[in-house]
């Protein structure tokens, strides 16, 4: 893969995201004032597949393999590759916008899937070629393994469907599956093996192969934390419990090994990746007490019987945790230039992030005690624009660089 293809797919990478933001400005829209036009749960399908596949995953693969052009290892394939998942996750956006769950729909998605088995396979093969004792070797072997393990929601999702047996637990469960895989598995140790790339280049950088352990060990269990709504048996109330201490455990490790960089990250990183990468780590932690706070089961309940807290928690996740970090991490390596305009525009970004938990926050602990406060949708209409206009400032800070 040349240079020029990398930088492509980063911009289109950049492009994607804005759609991303421009879904999520309608869907606000819709929300609080008349639009007939689309169907909002079409709306919210279009809008959340193609986050996953045409931002998130697509720059998972494109970073991952320009990490193994770092190594010398031969990446011939993967360009086709990504250009056949950008395919999916457009043709994914459009058809769900149209018509939701549909044949057309059902089967890009169908295709995305394959296409990812199909990159996590071959990955997996280039990662021979990786020293064992390289610290991303494990985090992104890890990383496709559970996005593989995540379509299994996925599928059975498909089989409810098609036989027409639905029933609400077994649908949340698929859904919740999917989404812990893909947000705690494939998204999470796909940065976390992007950044100990990084901090391998550091000179006095020590890795903690513990880390790694304390997080991989966990992430299967922690899928009940997802589930602690649906009555498990008390026996199966042990994986939550040992997965919320081992990722605490695991985090604790990973804030004292970066804790022992501090000083030569100071002075090597620049003050615009420090913001990024620490409001991303920032979020990792507020994510790990939540999870923490939702072993016990009634805390659980209340926080997904209020719409507005998931989706709180899902965009925490989503922007806050893993699109600063990439942001950052492409700010780091050069992609995003370093001059004022999209400087500028990565701080405004962060403002619209956290300006947009914080409302939703507002709205959730609100509904806690069923209290309407006036405006809060149109607030957040107002700070999904001014996320999007941030996105498209970042644009264009490409061409001119």
């Amino acid at each position: 893969m040349s240079q020029n293809q990398t930088n492509l797919f980063i911009r289109l990478g950049i492009i994607n995201l804005c759609i991303v933001a421009a879904f999520g400005v309608l869907m606000r829209y819709k929300i609080g004032f008349e639009f007939p036009y689309f169907n909002q749960r079409y709306l919210l399908h279009a809008h959340s597949h193609f986050a996953f596949a045409g931002w998130v995953s697509h720059i998972l693969f494109t970073l991952m393999v320009v990490f193994l052009q770092y190594q010398g290892i031969k990446t011939a394939p993967f360009s086709r590759l990504i250009w056949a998942n950008l395919l999916c996750a457009y043709g994914m956006i459009i058809s769900f916008a149209i018509q939701g769950y549909g044949a057309i729909s059902i089967t890009f998605s169908t295709l995305s899937i394959l296409v990812s088995y199909v990159f996590s396979y071959l990955f997996f093969i280039k990662l021979r070629e990786v020293p064992d004792d390289h610290p991303s070797k494990n985090w992104f072997k890890a990383s496709l393994l559970f996005n593989v393990l995540s379509s299994l929601g996925t599928f059975y999702l498909a089989y409810m469907m098609a036989s027409k047996h639905i029933n609400q637990h077994g649908y949340l469960a698929s859904v919740y599956f999917y989404l812990h895989f893909q947000y705690s598995g494939w998204f999470f140790f796909g940065i976390m093996g992007l950044l100990m790339s990084k901090l391998l280049e550091l000179p006095t950088f020590r890795y903690d192969p513990k880390i790694f352990i304390g997080f991989f060990t966990a992430c299967i269990p922690a899928y009940f934390l997802s589930v602690l709504w649906a009555k498990l048996p008390l026996y199966l109330y042990f994986f939550p419990v040992a997965a919320v201490i081992l990722q605490l455990w695991g985090l604790q490790r990973f804030l004292y090994l970066l804790k022992s960089q501090y000083e030569i990250i100071k002075s090597h990183w620049s003050s615009y990746v420090k913001l990024l990468l620490g409001l991303s780590l920032m979020s990792l932690i507020i994510k790990l007490a939540l999870q923490a706070g939702s072993i016990f089961p009634e805390i659980s309940k209340l926080a997904y019987g209020f719409r507005s807290i998931v989706i709180a928690y899902l965009h925490l996740v989503l922007l806050g945790l893993t699109t600063l970090f990439l942001m950052g991490y492409m700010l780091l390596s050069g992609y995003i230039p370093h001059i004022k305009k999209a400087l500028w525009a990565l701080v405004l970004f962060c403002i619209g992030v956290f300006a947009n938990e914080l409302v939703l926050m507002v709205q959730g602990v609100a509904s806690f005690g069923y209290i309407l406060i006036p405006y809060l949708n149109e607030i957040l209409l107002g700070v999904s624009l001014f996320m999007l206009l941030s996105l498209i400032l970042l644009l264009f800070s490409f061409k001119r660089s």
